[in-house]
């Protein structure tokens, strides 16, 4: 079977150590795959190695913004993108190698077996972390543990950024509406998929935390995702 046009998105803020590296590990497990970096400005120059790279491989697209306007509207700008150019496929990665790319064949091969959704789990046997302190698995399994709570969803690992969606399943979530950032924007657009009756699966990725830059994480972040859950069942019940 011919690969599928698919599109990896990946937004970064000072990444710049980070980012030579990421690209060509993509490249190296799905070198039929294009790469899609939305830099929000990075004053560390993260825009700058975007454009070499992009400048010396087809395979490699830049879009600049003028500053750090957050995750999840990176996305869906990336995703109304890519959708208008018609790619198929679209996974989410970060620039930071948390996310091995070695896992990327796992993914395209659970497309082949009829999902819609494919998240990278760390909450599935066969995944994991390492890096993490107690105070970061607390805040990530008990977000997923919570989210899953409230909105009655069977996934493991909800606040997952590693995930990949097909193109019908972008349309059908209506983009333009979706307003999370962060852990919310993961739970947001994976719901919004559960709820019109897409396949959403789960395969086991090892998450392994960054060593160079800054997390990108926050209480801002984080209380966002609590709150968001209850405004996505509030929404169902109406």
């Amino acid at each position: 079977m011919a690969t599928p046009r698919t599109l990896i998105v990946t937004p970064t803020y000072n990444e710049r150590d980070n980012l030579e590296r990421f690209v060509e590990g993509v490249l190296r497990w799905v070198p039929e795959a294009h790469v899609l970096i939305v830099d929000d400005a990075s004053p560390d120059g993260t825009g700058d190695v975007a454009d070499r790279l992009a400048a010396s491989d087809p395979r490699v697209k830049v879009m600049h913004r003028p500053g750090k306007l957050g995750i999840g509207t990176a996305y869906v700008q990336a995703f109304q993108r890519g959708l208008a150019e018609g790619y198929e496929l679209f996974l989410e990665m970060d620039a930071d190698l948390s996310h091995d790319p070695m896992h990327l064949p796992q993914f395209l091969k659970a497309f082949e077996r009829g999902a819609d959704v494919v998240i990278g789990s760390r909450n599935v046997p066969g995944g994991g972390v390492t890096g993490w302190g107690f105070g970061r698995h607390f805040l990530s399994k008990g977000g997923s543990l919570y989210s899953r709570t409230i909105l009655g969803l069977p996934i493991r690992d909800l606040t997952s950024g590693y995930k990949a969606f097909r193109a019908d399943v972008l349309r059908a979530i209506d983009l333009g509406a979706v307003r999370s950032e962060g852990y919310s924007f993961q739970i947001e657009l994976t719901y919004r998929a559960i709820q019109r009756g897409f396949a959403v699966v789960e395969v086991p990725i090892h998450f392994v935390d960054r060593k160079n830059g800054q997390s990108k994480m926050s209480s801002r972040i984080f209380m966002e995702a609590i709150t968001m859950v209850w405004k996505l069942r509030l929404e169902r019940a109406r």
